[in-house]
């Protein structure tokens, strides 16, 4: 960006942010039109800063900055809805959506309908009785409108519709492949991958292969880098699992 350019009022969700220099932060945010940016907050960690209790994550905002790089300034921040209050799970599983848009999207890549669903998923959380299912209805929405839409309804060596019956190996290239009778992580019948195309997460076995078959599908487009918030999440649940 040669020009500067001064954006006004608009709606945003804060992801992360850092300690920057004596008094300020860097903000990584999503933005309804403008993607997902990196903002200096000037003094926002200072005593007296009117900022302090607004830019925090869970919270939706109504932003204003100037850029003219990579990295811009944050002008103006307010709130643009009540906050929205996750606990336990929810607060872990927000923070992990949070982390997956970071990796997963490219800085000044407008996707307003990734914000759509960033921001359905978040409110659903507030409510879910399962977050899993809340996660992983976002997960197969937000690769599909990447451009990494999940194949569930046909065997890519043959382009024949899957056979309830038989088995698959899921590859990420590809898709579903017609095997043997040998097991795997990422072998699941068609019966099992169709009920994975419908969202059936009601279904506890439906849930948990939807589980294996996304956990590896986002490890391969995140090159194998590991989610901090979901290695919490998993050593908390495995310490909940040995207490009981």
């Amino acid at each position: 960006m040669s020009q500067s350019k001064r954006v006004e009022n608009e709606p945003a969700w804060l992801l992360h942010h850092r300690p920057f220099r004596d008094s300020s932060r860097i903000l990584d945010i999503l933005s309804r039109d403008h993607g997902r940016l990196a903002l200096v907050a000037r003094g926002s960690r200072s005593a007296n800063s009117k900022l302090k209790g607004i830019l925090r994550p869970f919270l939706p905002l109504q932003l204003s900055w100037v850029i003219r790089s990579d990295l811009g300034t944050l002008i103006g921040a307010e709130m643009h809805g009540a906050p929205i209050s996750l606990t336990g799970d929810a607060l872990l599983s927000g923070y992990y959506v949070n982390e997956l848009i970071l990796h997963l999207l490219h800085r000044h890549d407008p996707q307003p309908e990734i914000y759509s669903v960033y921001r359905a998923t978040i409110n659903d959380l507030k409510n879910a009785a399962d977050v899993a299912a809340s996660l992983r209805r976002f997960e197969i929405e937000t690769l599909s409108l990447l451009g990494y839409a999940l194949n569930l309804d046909h065997d890519t060596q043959s382009g024949e519709e899957l056979s309830p019956d038989l088995r698959y190996e899921y590859r990420v290239e590809q898709g579903p492949v017609l095997i043997g009778e040998r097991d795997g992580p990422m072998i699941f019948t068609g019966r099992e991958l169709r009920a994975i195309a419908r969202q059936e997460f009601t279904d506890p076995v439906t849930l948990k292969n939807a589980g294996v078959l996304l956990r590896n599908v986002i490890a391969w487009h995140l090159d194998g880098k590991e989610l901090k918030s979901r290695k919490v999440l998993q050593e908390m649940r495995r310490t909940a699992h040995k207490q009981g």
